[in-house]
């Protein structure tokens, strides 16, 4: 097993170059911005603030690729290179396990054991479909014969979050490569470093120049004028629903360009007095919001539990929370990290203050300053959560969980569905009946059974009302990066 020592001396060999990647190759530009990590506190990298002349460049190079290489490519050569950097990622799992560690906070136990396989799994999911999905021949009259095939629309823009910055990038450029586009990726400028080392593999991995491009900057600048951009056939996104929305009028603005949307969340956790297992719902609960320092946009930071079982159920709860080991996300004992910079601490404290004027905090509420770094919140669980209170309905993307009780079936599904979003949600009951009579009822993408926020390669994740729409995951997400072209044949 790998050792602090170990990661510690992977850490210290880091040299990561913070340049933008154009047409094959690493772009000087005229501004720079440090990549401060939450776990140091010292600057990673200088990162190019890219503007509109790089975004310019990158798309340009995207198209001639698309023209002239990736989209002409047979299917067989695009698997080959697809696979190639899966195994390219696997060869260099500590370096980028090490890379969003030192970035956005993550333990690097789940960096290891999730992130990196995961982002290699979904590559070869994608690259194992491309010659999968096969087209339509619809009945047509006689003396004539339709086609319907999907098509690739051609340069994709993919703007990703920072709390998951490999495994998001995969997330996108799985399908969209797959399905043979190209694309200009666009990191969030707390985590970038990843995804242009996720660059140079594409190229080594046998990807044509200009097929992955990485531009960095701030969201108002580079990811504006992605979304503006009138050569950018469709912009797929994952982050904030404020941010969503900006998107939508950026292709409102330019060329009407398809915008795909997976946006915040506020999931509720519905436990039933009935629940088999109580110890291990309470054990899946505080998982489902203190998983990722909580920086996840499917977590479960709304726990509703029947009155008859309240204090026992947050007493162990808490019990859960209490074992969470909070620490330097190098240390593989570390559970919780930091948060991926002060400025999310300081709104997670915010939300935390506002907390403690109407609920009752049962523990943790305080930020701590571990190595250095002031970027570490507690486990904070609040109980007796008024419905309507902010806690309770805005996305905190931290570890802060409200408790709500309720007393019967039809207020927990009222209380559930009383939000803007509707992402994600767990139930927990013993009752069949109940399972599926108030799973149907929940206005969610994903309801998940006695377990929580289930998740599968294979499985469409996305969700509904302002959470967005268009789904990631599974082979439904090749539908966001292809167009249905029919060509009709009349040959009597």
């Amino acid at each position: 097993m790998k050792n602090r020592a170990h990661w510690d001396a992977v850490a210290a060999g880091l040299k990561p170059d913070g340049r933008a990647v154009i047409n094959g190759k690493r772009v000087d530009t005229a501004n720079y911005s440090d990549d401060f990590s939450p776990v140091t506190g010292t600057s990673l990298a200088q990162v190019s603030e890219c503007g509109v002349a790089e975004v310019d460049a990158a798309v340009a190079s995207s198209r001639a690729a698309f023209n002239n290489s990736w989209g002409r490519m047979s299917h067989g050569a695009r698997k080959t290179a697809m696979t190639n950097l899966s195994n390219l990622i696997l060869q260099n799992a500590d370096e980028l396990a090490a890379l969003d560690v030192l970035d956005m906070g993550k333990p690097i136990s789940d960096a290891t054991t999730i992130d990196v396989p995961g982002s290699a799994a979904i590559l070869n999911f994608y690259a194992e479909a491309i010659d999968k999905v096969a087209g339509e021949i619809p009945t047509t009259d006689p003396g004539n014969v339709a086609l319907v095939r999907r098509v690739p629309l051609g340069v994709v823009g993919a703007v990703v979050p920072w709390n998951y910055p490999l495994e998001m990038a995969i997330w996108k450029l799985g399908p969209a490569l797959a399905a043979g586009n190209t694309v200009v990726l666009k990191p969030a400028e707390q985590s970038p470093l990843s995804a242009l080392r996720l660059a140079e593999l594409a190229l080594e991995a046998g990807m044509p120049e200009g097929v992955l491009n990485v531009v960095t900057g701030q969201g108002e600048v580079t990811g504006a004028a992605l979304g503006r951009h009138n050569d950018v056939d469709v912009l797929t996104f994952t982050g904030s629903t404020q941010v969503g929305k900006f998107f939508l009028e950026y292709s409102g603005q330019s060329n009407m360009k398809q915008v795909w949307l997976e946006c915040g969340g506020k999931s509720p956790n519905l436990i039933f007095a009935d629940v088999d297992n109580i110890h291990e719902a309470a054990e899946f609960a505080a998982r489902a919001i203190f998983f990722n320092q909580g920086e996840v946009c499917s977590a479960n930071s709304r726990l509703l539990v029947e009155r008859s079982i309240l204090d026992e159920f947050t007493a162990l709860v808490k019990a859960q929370a209490d074992k969470i080991v909070l620490g330097n996300p190098l240390d593989e004992n570390t559970t919780m990290g930091p948060l991926v910079d002060r400025t999310q601490a300081g709104r997670v404290a915010e939300f935390i203050a506002s907390g403690n004027t109407s609920s009752r905090l049962v523990r943790g509420g305080n930020r701590l300053t571990i190595d250095g770094s002031d970027c570490y919140i507690e486990p904070t669980i609040f109980a007796d959560v008024a419905p309507n209170h902010e806690i309770a309905r805005e996305e905190i993307f931290g570890p802060v969980l409200s408790v709500i009780p309720f007393d019967t079936e039809d207020e927990a599904i009222a209380i559930a569905n009383d939000s803007i979003y509707g992402l994600a949600a767990s139930v927990w009951t013993g009752n069949l009946k109940r399972a599926h009579r108030v799973s149907d009822a929940l206005h969610a993408g994903t309801v998940s059974v006695n377990t929580v926020d289930a998740l599968g390669l294979n499985i469409p994740f996305g969700g509904f009302k302002q959470s967005g729409f268009g789904r990631d995951l599974s082979l439904h997400a090749l539908e966001k990066f292809t167009g249905l072209k029919t060509t009709w044949i009349r040959y009597e």
